[in-house]
């Protein structure tokens, strides 16, 4: 194999590039960040139902994020293509053969009891909580944790995860059916309520 040299105009054009790629400047991206970088984390959990991927999963997003090239209108436009670049991440995460998606028993257990500790003051419930969340399907939970947990509009999510408004009613009222039989214990209702 030849020996590979740039020369200096070589180096000029990439140092170019270099600067080009990023489109925020170190304290607007550091304010960004502290305002979202705990949401996203909180979504990529519900969505792995791992949290040492989401750890992985966060940072790969807001790497993604600084590397695109995309003009935002305003921060909420900023926040949502943050919000759909966590969304394709875990989609790609679920697919990939090679990453294990089985923790044990007593770790996830132990992870659960910690997490609920902090932040509930009924352990119990919010185990069920979770435990019905990671049997619902990915799409259900990132709908449920964008409209429920982040609180945002029809239209915000259907824009992150790329789905039309018009149908984004009747996905969340499946989403919530599913999530209630699996608290419950039973099979969803197949009626619609109106």
């Amino acid at each position: 194999m030849g020996e590979f040299t740039l020369t200096d105009m070589d180096r000029l054009l990439a140092l170019h590039d270099a600067e080009r790629t990023f489109q925020m400047d170190e304290e607007t991206f550091r304010s960004f960040y502290e305002q979202t970088a705990r949401p996203v984390w909180a979504y990529l959990a519900r969505l792995t139902g791992d949290r040492r991927h989401a750890d992985d999963l966060l940072q790969e997003t807001f790497y993604r994020f600084l590397r695109s090239r995309t003009h935002f209108e305003n921060d909420d436009h900023r926040r949502r293509y943050l919000f759909r670049i966590a969304t394709n991440l875990a989609r790609d995460h679920r697919r990939d053969p090679r990453t294990t998606r089985h923790v044990s028993a007593e770790a996830s257990a132990a992870e659960l009891e910690s997490l609920t500790e902090r932040e509930s003051t009924a352990p119990e419930s919010r185990i069920d909580l979770t435990r019905a969340m990671n049997r619902l399907k990915p799409r259900e939970r990132a709908l449920l944790s964008l409209a429920y947990v982040q609180g945002w509009s029809h239209a915000e999510i259907a824009a992150s995860l790329g789905l039309r408004t018009a149908s984004l009613k009747a996905l969340l009222w499946r989403a919530r059916q599913r999530l209630l039989a699996g608290l419950r214990g039973t099979a969803p209702q197949s009626g619609r309520e109106r």
